[in-house]
């Protein structure tokens, strides 16, 4: 599938890559601690940790010998994810499925102490940008699934979300590779 978005869950994989990229990304690294933590089974952290590492998010490192020990650390691919996570926290947190008192985490800026909070910015000017004003646009990389996911859903707002399945000339929906 040509899609960035697919990409990124792919290398994390399932619920438990996310939440050990999010301990590895808080400071956790040991695997007593990530499976304390997660409370994955010794088979699933195994498992996900082997997979998080083949996908180039994460290094494993030897700290001990006699028994080998080791830990587990983000690579620059893997930190890449805080800006993911961050922005998951920040949903969750509007959410706030578990009708929680207050947020269990708050992002804050090392030099002022005072929360931040994701935002759209313009590339260029770095202006704050509503998300009500942005759209999605096929870019270089589209094939031409994408580009049809795009299109389909133009025309779907356009028509008011009654388009149907099949366009009248019968053109069915392209399959994704």
């Amino acid at each position: 599938m040509v899609c960035s978005a697919a990409d990124v869950l792919g290398a994390l994989g399932d619920r438990w890559g996310t939440l050990l990229m999010r301990d590895l990304l808080l400071g956790l690294t040991r695997y007593e601690d990530l499976r304390r933590s997660t409370g994955a089974t010794n088979a699933t952290l195994s498992d996900r940790l082997r997979e998080l590492e083949a996908n180039g998010l994460v290094e494993r490192r030897r700290y001990q010998t006699r028994p080998d020990r080791y830990e587990y650390l983000p690579t620059p691919r893997g930190r890449d994810l805080k800006l993911l996570l961050t922005a998951m926290v920040q949903i969750g947190d509007t959410w706030n499925l578990a009708d929680r008192e207050g947020p269990p985490l708050r992002f804050v800026d090392t030099r002022t102490g005072r929360r931040v909070a994701l935002a759209l910015v313009d590339a260029e000017t770095r202006e704050l940008v509503s998300a009500g004003h942005v759209a999605v646009e096929a870019g270089c990389g589209a094939d031409a699934v994408m580009r049809w996911r795009l299109e389909r859903a133009a025309a779907l707002r356009k028509a008011g979300s009654d388009a149907g399945p099949v366009s009248a000339d019968g053109d069915a929906t392209p399959r994704a590779k």
